[in-house]
């Protein structure tokens, strides 16, 4: 008896996810589908590149004769890579050549020997942008402050440790930071 209301109502749960993915499928035909193509993503990944887990690489300027070398040492025909453990050994040679390696988000676009080149032959920066400031010439009206101060009403003598904002705390939460900035807790009048 326990086992056939059990069973009961899984068949009413079924039957309600039934019609509520029913009616999420209607919901989503009605609207218009958004496109994101591949390079939309990488452009946007691109745009936000600092903070990556890759390494800074420079390519030397025989890159292209070094992978074509190591194509031909692996004897492989024509420009198009054949099976994936052909590809799998031509660029793990091109590792021990090169000493870089592809990312596993772009082994499935290189597809032929002049793909590799091309990927080669593209350095890769691994500069965070406010550090990318500091090496350019800016405008005489434009000054980033790098090491900026916070505002820990217990230390700071100006305005006699009134703050504009009484009721915000200061949090540190990044470890990098932690040692360098002391956080503040606001002391609240109601919890």
């Amino acid at each position: 008896m326990v086992m056939a209301a059990n069973l009961r109502k899984t068949l009413i749960t079924d039957g309600n996810m039934r019609r509520g993915f029913a009616s999420a499928a209607k919901l989503l035909k009605s609207q218009p589908a958004k496109i994101y193509s591949l390079t939309a993503v990488g452009e946007s990944i691109a745009a936000k590149g600092f903070l990556r887990p890759h390494k800074s690489y420079t390519p030397p300027a025989d890159a292209a004769d070094r992978i074509r070398s190591v194509a031909s040492s692996l004897q492989l025909k024509g420009d198009k890579i054949g099976d994936l453990s052909e590809k799998f050994k031509f660029l793990s040679a091109c590792f021990q050549e090169l000493k870089h390696g592809v990312p596993n988000s772009q082994v499935h676009e290189l597809n032929t020997i002049s793909d590799v080149i091309i990927f080669y032959e593209t350095s890769v920066d691994t500069t965070v942008p406010l550090d990318a400031l500091k090496r350019v010439e800016l405008p005489e009206n434009l000054h980033i402050q790098y090491e900026y101060l916070r505002f820990n009403p217990e230390t700071d003598t100006k305005f006699n440790g009134q703050t504009a904002f009484p009721k915000s705390s200061t949090l540190v939460t990044g470890l990098k930071y932690r040692g360098k900035y002391e956080g503040n807790e606001a002391k609240r009048s109601w919890p």
